[in-house]
């Protein structure tokens, strides 16, 4: 039974990698995959999935707007396709989630989303929203703080290391910019005071 998927965490989890293994392991057996990534995200290349492992494949595009059901349905027109993937997908819309759940309910087809939960800010990506109200499983791509635990936040950095607390929700960017922590460390980097009592 087809299902939508969403595999979150913050940054530097290694999401990228994960999808593209997951990937791999369907082609190794004789099956064919989609992959999709934000058009405006071109850290790798245009059009291209890639890990900081060093391992990339190149995927098709997706932008604000576009009608994803139109999307990959057109793709299933070609050939068979045992599942669809999608990279950063914190950048869909709400209507564009929407758009994925009916491919799976109406194309019979999984969809597997990778993408950040929340932001710098502390906040929910419209996408990453809409995919946690609407996913029939949701995994979480673990990584770590430099305690120890479990990284469940990001703060952004200026070029001078100084941890910024205002700006677009979007900006993007790897270990130069952004560095995981958990909300202990968060709260501390964004200097959040103690809760009134």
């Amino acid at each position: 039974m087809a299902k939508l998927y969403f595999h979150y965490s913050t940054m530097n989890a290694g999401k990228s990698t994960v999808l593209l293994q997951a990937s791999h392991n369907y082609i190794e057996r004789g099956m064919q995959t989609y992959l999709m990534t934000a058009r405006f995200d071109k850290r790798a290349g245009a059009g291209r999935i890639a890990s900081r492992i060093g391992i990339g494949e190149k995927a098709d595009t997706f932008e604000p707007g576009e009608d994803l059901f139109a999307k990959i349905a057109a793709r299933l027109k070609i050939g068979p396709c045992a599942c669809i993937f999608i990279d950063e997908a914190q950048f869909l819309q709400k209507e564009q989630v929407w758009q994925l759940a009916r491919a799976v309910d109406d194309l019979k087809t999984p969809i597997m989303c990778y993408g950040l939960r929340v932001d710098f800010q502390g906040e929910l990506f419209p996408g990453s929203a809409a995919l946690l109200a609407l996913a029939d499983e949701m995994r979480e791509v673990r990584t770590i703080c430099w305690c120890g635990k479990k990284a469940t936040m990001v703060v952004r950095q200026d070029d001078n290391g100084q941890v910024l607390t205002t700006g677009d929700q979007v900006q993007i960017g790897g270990n130069e910019t952004y560095v995981s922590l958990c909300r202990k460390h968060w709260r501390k980097a964004v200097k959040d005071p103690a809760p009134q009592r």
